[in-house]
């Protein structure tokens, strides 16, 4: 026999649901069976399995041990998250608190994994929250903190990881809706003399990994993108640019801005290689000068009352520091 209390990062899910997380090599007639029988109870009654768990409630396995591990994943990942925790270096964390961590990603580190193998934002965040002892290695089977938002891997600022199910449920929505705002900084080549607001559909070649920008909608794998950017800061060659980024798809600021003859600084996929080799040559830049900078939340309610309207902000990266020279 075994029992689990249901705490915040496994509410508000269904029994049924939760099932399936915590020992997912079962079938559903399984769960229903045992269900239906008795076998598994909630709150010491007999259950349906479309209930709604809350915080405090106490499902009971009438298994044996040895049928509780059949049909469970190897949890041993601990290792590999401890290992990412350790191994990736910069990540600051902006802001904490019972729901998120907004943090800030450096240059060359993936949000999420692209291949086996991989250590990603995503692993460092689960090994440290169970470094910092606000997550219990027995609650991953059932859920798996991650990132909610993505980054380039050579592109660094703010992301948001969810700590618990309502946090990633949350955040979901507000992404979903467009309700937080995200702002982007970047040295771009020329001067940028007014706001605009850019639209157009974006097409992506997998292979190549790169995207092309067409004004027209051109199938069912092209994208509806918009932009907004403006000026911050002139110099004789490049402007410092601030950008909204109203909609969000993979390298949708770099073709926007390289389509209005203003491509990004550092950017050889879709910039100016012998403007980019002399910066590369005095600044030693190597990758394009994007930072996500900016995070702006809507009104939020409890328990994301410490959001409500909060306006975070990712430190300013030194290469910038030094090009905001004249």
């Amino acid at each position: 026999m075994q029992q689990i209390e249901i705490n915040k990062n496994e509410a508000g899910q269904r029994l049924d649901k939760f099932l399936q997380k915590f020992m997912p090599l079962a079938s559903s007639s399984f769960f229903y069976k045992m269900i239906r029988k008795k076998n598994i109870t909630l709150n010491e009654k007999k259950a349906e399995g479309k209930e709604k768990l809350a915080i405090g409630d106490l499902i009971t396995l009438y298994l044996s041990d040895e049928t509780i591990h059949k049909f469970q994943k190897d949890g041993g990942k601990v290792g590999e998250y401890e290992q990412a925790y350790q191994k990736l270096k910069g990540i600051k964390v902006i802001y904490e608190d019972g729901h998120i961590v907004v943090m800030d990603k450096p240059l060359g580190v993936l949000s999420q994994k692209a291949e086996q193998g991989d250590a990603s934002l995503n692993e460092w965040l689960i090994g440290y929250l169970l470094a910092q002892g606000t997550l219990a290695e027995n609650q991953l089977s059932t859920f798996k903190p991650s990132v909610c938002n993505r980054l380039d891997r050579n592109t660094q600022g703010l992301v948001i990881g969810a700590k618990t199910l309502a946090g990633s449920q949350r955040m979901g929505e507000l992404f979903k809706y467009r309700k937080v705002r995200k702002f982007y900084r970047m040295f771009v080549k020329g001067k940028v003399e007014k706001e605009e607001v850019l639209e157009g559909y974006l097409i992506k070649d997998e292979t190549a990994n790169k995207v092309r920008l067409v004004e027209e909608k051109s199938g069912e794998y092209s994208y509806y993108i918009q932009t907004r950017f403006y000026p911050v800061k002139r110099f004789s060659d490049r402007t410092l640019v601030e950008a909204e980024l109203i909609t969000g798809k993979s390298h949708q600021i770099r073709i926007h801005m390289a389509g209005t003859g203003h491509p990004i600084l550092g950017d050889y996929k879709y910039g100016d290689k012998s403007w980019n080799d002399w910066y590369k040559e005095k600044y030693h830049i190597s990758n394009q000068m994007l930072y996500a900078c900016r995070l702006e939340f809507p009104e939020m309610e409890p328990p994301f009352e410490g959001l409500h309207k909060k306006i975070l902000k990712a430190p300013v990266p030194q290469i910038f520091w030094q090009l905001k020279e004249p």
